[in-house]
């Protein structure tokens, strides 16, 4: 599986974010101040790494930014992507299950190595099921009436 890995500044634990999706055997894809190591704005990041996601290029997305809140909004502007902002495993699972999010979207600021790892490993252990896919449905309802 090919991960879109984005943020607009470095820190530390995005070493720690890398090596636990290596391990689950993951290709990691860096984008915006993983690829340059030094900051870059998180609006157009975001975007590039969401389009990754949206053509098929990578299958998810991790997305960081200071709260996570900047990259969520400018990943769900891209057609395709469902962005869910998670502080804990619980949301996380709830994003894939109701949501089928294919990009998690977490805080630079709040986020430890061991959170990192409890959010992540749910994230991926939970696959989208058909409990979500009514909702999503009527979602793709309301994308299709605002595209522009």
């Amino acid at each position: 599986m090919r991960v879109a890995v984005v943020s607009d500044e470095p820190h530390a634990v995005h070493a720690e974010i890398i090596g636990l999706l290596e391990a689950r055997g993951c290709e990691v894809v860096p984008f915006g101040a993983l690829k340059t190591g030094g900051d870059v704005e998180w609006a157009p990041a975001a975007e590039e790494a969401a389009l990754a996601v949206s053509s098929g290029s990578c299958d998810e997305g991790v997305f960081l930014c200071w709260t996570g809140t900047g990259v969520s909004i400018a990943a769900n502007k891209v057609a395709g992507i469902r962005a869910a902002l998670c502080a804990d495993p619980e949301t996380a699972a709830g994003a894939r299950i109701w949501n089928h999010a294919n990009v998690i979207c977490l805080s630079n600021r709040t986020l430890s190595a061991d959170l990192a790892e409890q959010i992540l490993t749910t994230w991926f252990d939970t696959a989208p099921g058909d409990k979500g896919a009514a909702g999503v449905a009527l979602l793709e309802g309301v994308e299709s009436r605002h595209r522009r």
